[in-house]
């Protein structure tokens, strides 16, 4: 690849050499650290089940994390358009990348003062971990937006696969290393360190450790992805003209850019569903299949392995065939291997079935982004993939209120939830059937 530098205002700043592209992709491999790390794997469950047996009151632990992620959805899906869109103008998409990445960072670290005495700190670390996973998705939207700065037209597809790829490897060395360094083994030492669980020590150290790993490897994009310049030098606007210019944009978008549009809502739809392949999968393996705990561990660094090999190959098919053909591929192969998994039984099936289903999670998820890439308008990046993150938020109740339903309908118990993910999964390639893949040019754009 060569190097490309665009001044023209309003338009972005490119740098794609394979050096640029590592940087950015470097990011995302850092991001596990929160996303996997402490929001999914180890602290919220340290945080719920250990510090949060201190809570008193008839609303339990759990009960009041999830309104405080919740709380933190909303004002997410309020504000990620209009903060993209802000940064687009002023031209300070790497500025706001860096700036939300180091509050991220600082509220990892501070989880570290998350002891398990008394109930303060499990407020204390509600209100850290809700702060962080907003930041953490203001960052993402210019990250994301990013993604046309380290990529030409012919290899958005391949550098949004190696970057979703980066992020799955990020995810799988840093739960390996926590498990084995911190937590592993029983009695008042744990892990390979031998760190002291009393105040659950070695898992606030996990928090200091996942802050370090996001640091460092954000660096690389602090230092080697250029500032993109800005629409408006003289750039003042308030938050309500903002959202005044943002609903403006978007009733042109629906005349200019109605392909784009649509795709948002598809692929707000089939998200979800590939999200809930993740958030149920270690409930069915367990309830439905059989498997042990320390199964479902290797089960899921398994699946991690196999949806970040995918991703790539992914990547590299986005370019060749069109992102909207690899999704439709992958949806496809994910249904028929969801319909088989509800009929199957033991270990054995699940692992074949549900790596299968791991495998397409990431080309997917990676064209998904390619494609959003391809339909922005340059120097609008920022506030469609702000729109991006907007309407994943909105239907992020989707596929857990169906899990819900079927099994709640039926008489199969857990088993009943697989057809609430595949008929998201199918609700979302039904609406991605009218969307046309991306061209070049003027005609990316068009109606």
């Amino acid at each position: 690849m060569t190097t490309h530098q665009n001044a023209t205002p309003g338009a972005t700043s490119r740098r794609t050499d394979k050096l640029s592209v590592a940087a950015w992709s470097a990011w995302d491999a850092g991001s596990a650290a929160f996303n996997a790390v402490l929001l999914t794997f180890i602290f919220s469950v340290y945080l719920v089940d250990t510090v949060g047996k201190n809570v008193e009151g008839s609303i339990s632990a759990s009960q009041w994390y999830s309104f405080a992620m919740a709380a933190a959805g909303v004002f997410i899906a309020l504000v990620t358009p209009v903060m993209g869109q802000r940064a687009d103008q002023k031209g300070t998409r790497k500025r706001s990348v860096v700036m939300w990445t180091l509050l991220t960072i600082v509220a990892m670290a501070l989880l570290f003062f998350v002891e398990d005495s008394s109930a303060q700190y499990f407020w204390l670390g509600v209100i850290l971990l809700a702060v962080a996973s907003v930041t953490i998705e203001f960052a993402e939207v210019s990250y994301f937006a990013m993604l046309n700065q380290v990529s030409t037209p012919e290899t958005v597809g391949k550098v949004s696969g190696i970057g979703w790829a980066a992020g799955y490897v990020g995810g799988i060395v840093l739960l390996l290393v926590c498990f084995v360094g911190f937590i592993s083994g029983d009695g008042d030492t744990r892990g390979l360190l031998n760190l002291p669980i009393e105040n659950g020590l070695n898992i606030r150290l996990v928090a200091l450790f996942a802050a370090a790993w996001f640091f460092l490897h954000a660096l690389p994009l602090m230092f080697r992805i250029p500032e993109i310049t800005g629409q408006d030098a003289g750039f003042k606007e308030s938050f309500v003209d903002s959202y005044k210019r943002l609903f403006r944009d978007i009733k042109q978008m629906w005349h200019t850019n109605r392909n784009g549009l649509t795709f948002l809502i598809a692929s707000a739809v089939f998200r979800d569903g590939l999200a809930g392949v993740f958030t149920f999968g270690a409930i069915l393996a367990v309830t439905v299949f059989g498997l042990s705990a320390s199964d479902v561990l290797i089960f899921g660094i398994a699946a991690n392995v196999v949806a970040a090999i995918g991703a790539a190959i992914g990547g590299l098919l986005d370019d060749k065939i069109g992102p909207r053909t690899v999704i439709i591929g992958s949806l496809t192969l994910m249904i028929l291997a969801g319909v088989g998994l509800f009929f199957v039984e033991g270990p054995t099936a699940f692992w074949i079935l549900g790596l299968i289903l791991c495998m397409f999670v990431g080309p997917a998820q990676s064209a998904a982004r390619s494609f959003v890439a391809r339909v922005a308008e340059p120097g609008k990046e920022g506030q469609i993939f702000g729109l991006y993150t907007t309407t994943g938020r909105a239907v992020s109740w989707l596929t857990p209120a169906l899990f819900g339903l079927f099994v709640g309908l039926g008489n199969m118990g857990d088993r009943a939830g697989i057809i609430g993910i595949i008929v998201v999964l199918l609700a979302g390639l039904l609406l991605l059937l009218p969307v046309r893949d991306p061209q070049q040019g003027a005609e990316t754009r068009a109606v």
